[in-house]
């Protein structure tokens, strides 16, 4: 199965976010500028004429689809390369995502999220165990490898 981390960060953020992600080895994502607000609900500035509220600000958000063994990984560089410790870091959504098709190739699933040197790639070469997989996942690759 996969998943969709969708991430709300800070701009300034993002490059650090890229760099971690990287280092593990998540090479697809796309990124978008955003506006948004949270608990904090804006920001007050004082300008010659006044105090005024922004209430949305400029945000950035990152989609990565990737395998489910991979989401706690990522979601913990996502988190630990996003925080500044103040108020409107941002969020973390992770979604299911029922499938995916590449383009060029017509590649679904797993295939499809392939990339030379990314996160299982690297798992694989650093003879990091990725475990067990549940029984569920186990009867759905058998299920996929039947209607394929």
């Amino acid at each position: 199965m996969t998943k969709k981390i969708e991430a709300i960060i800070r701009t300034e953020k993002l490059e650090d976010v890229k760099d971690a992600l990287h280092r593990i080895g998540i090479i697809g994502m796309n990124v978008c500028e955003i506006r948004g607000h949270g608990r904090q609900g804006g920001i007050t500035l004082a300008g010659r004429s006044g105090n005024y509220v922004v209430d949305l600000l400029p945000r950035i958000r990152i989609d990565i689809v990737l395998s489910d063994r991979n989401v706690e990984k990522t979601v913990e560089v996502v988190r630990s390369s996003a925080a500044t410790g103040a108020i409107g870091d941002g969020l973390i959504f992770i979604s299911p995502v029922e499938d995916v098709i590449r383009i060029r190739t017509g590649e679904r699933g797993r295939d499809a999220l392939r990339y030379a040197g990314d996160i299982d790639e690297k798992r694989q070469q650093s003879g990091e165990e990725i475990g067990a997989k549940p029984a569920a996942e186990i009867v759905m690759d058998d299920i996929l490898a039947y209607t394929e």
